[in-house]
């Protein structure tokens, strides 16, 4: 049955809001207007928006579902047996979903587990967002995140290993470009994989009609990743000037996951983080900050991620990194095309989702009140009232009393 969301502001992930009206019929949307709806059917249900927003399906292009956000993710990540990161990893995708966000992009699981989320998603066995899937991460021998890589030395052995993940199912494959903040006895601007094995991958993932990514901190390693035609660097934290040369020339997106490193800096030692990652979060964040304004400036893409599961940085809180990005210099308006339609073009999805206009897919969220005037009360769930994927309604709460 035909839904009419009315009276409400309309933000519409293109860089426009205005009070009008959206109406839904079964998984799409059917018309998008200002001001009053036309006359109505008496088969359409209309739901009243006033003093509410209704705005696309928000995106995370980077999460990791079968970690919590825990002090020490790796630790945790061990001591699960597969079957139990599967429920952890359904759980996550439920929180995520609760707080207004319909697409993930997960960029890194082991066992076949993101895999068989999708399928249970599918299946109608457990909520979760819409689902773009790594699998395996793909890195040097010994790199960043090999626990949850599948090795690779050489273009010949990187492009079997991403035709691999392809076979398996993935959607974006995932290299790592640098050492890693959570990685021991790596430093974050290290060089690992080199242009040309890079390379060999996005050939694939391309040729398959996927997307790529590459982990990437330093200067160099950035740099090596947007010469091997990745679509975005993730994190990013040491980009210099001519990495975002680079990025213009190439236009690659910029994932910053800035509260991945907040977060760390934030808590410390003394919440049980490990001292070897602090250290390095630290001497990344004033470089990270001031690096972004600089590529914000520049007019490089960027698109919404979280990196949502290393330490403190944790599922459901996934709306904490468009807080900062309106905190680094976007306005409000920016940063949520950031986190929808910027997003969705990133995972080559923006003829499906990222705005609402009528034939797309009815991915949205309603919150009380206008993010346009305090992006903060996007942090505070109790605000996030209705979430819909496809048209399927997967979160509704009442309004609380101001």
């Amino acid at each position: 049955m035909p839904v009419a969301y009315v009276n409400g502001q309309v933000i519409d992930g293109r860089g426009k809001a205005f009070t009008g009206y959206v109406i839904v019929d079964q998984d799409k949307i059917a018309e998008v207007g200002q001001g009053a709806p036309p006359a109505l059917a008496e088969s359409i249900v209309r739901k009243d928006l006033t003093a509410k927003s209704i705005l696309p399906g928000l995106i995370d292009c980077h999460v990791h579902l079968r970690s919590d956000g825990l002090a020490d993710p790796r630790a945790q990540q061990a001591g699960d047996t597969d079957a139990v990161a599967l429920l952890r990893s359904a759980r996550n995708a439920r929180r995520t979903l609760e707080c207004g966000v319909t697409t993930i992009r997960d960029c890194g699981s082991r066992g076949g587990i993101d895999f068989a989320l999708r399928t249970a998603s599918q299946q109608g066995l457990c909520p979760t967002p819409r689902l773009v899937l790594s699998g395996l991460i793909v890195c040097m021998t010994g790199g960043h995140g090999w626990q949850l890589g599948h090795e690779a030395d050489g273009p010949d052995a990187v492009r079997r290993a991403a035709r691999t993940q392809i076979k398996l199912g993935a959607d974006n494959v995932k290299l790592i470009a640098s050492g890693g903040i959570l990685s021991p006895g790596s430093e974050i601007g290290a060089p690992q994989f080199t242009a040309e094995e890079m390379r060999a991958a996005v050939e694939e993932a391309h040729a398959a009609g996927k997307i790529s990514c590459a982990h990437a901190h330093g200067a160099t390693a950035i740099k090596n990743a947007v010469k091997a035609g990745v679509d975005s660097v993730e994190h990013g934290y040491l980009l210099d000037d001519e990495g975002i040369e680079l990025m213009l020339q190439r236009g690659t997106y910029l994932v910053a996951t800035s509260a991945a490193v907040r977060n760390v800096v934030k808590h410390g030692t003394g919440a049980g983080v490990r001292p070897d990652v602090v250290r390095k979060a630290q001497s990344a964040i004033d470089q990270h900050i001031a690096s972004f304004k600089k590529a914000h400036k520049a007019g490089v893409k960027l698109a919404m991620g979280t990196d949502t599961g290393v330490p403190y940085t944790q599922h459901g809180n996934n709306l904490d990194e468009v807080v900062y990005l309106v905190e680094m210099g976007l306005t409000p308006m920016e940063a949520l095309s950031v986190t929808t339609i910027h997003a969705a073009k990133l995972l080559k999805m923006d003829d499906r989702i990222g705005s609402l206009e009528a034939g797309k897919l009815a991915d949205f969220v309603i919150v009380d009140g206008d993010p346009l005037k305090d992006i903060s009360m996007l942090q505070d769930k109790s605000r996030i009232l209705t979430v819909a994927v496809g048209g399927q309604v997967m979160v509704e709460r009442e309004a609380a009393k101001r």
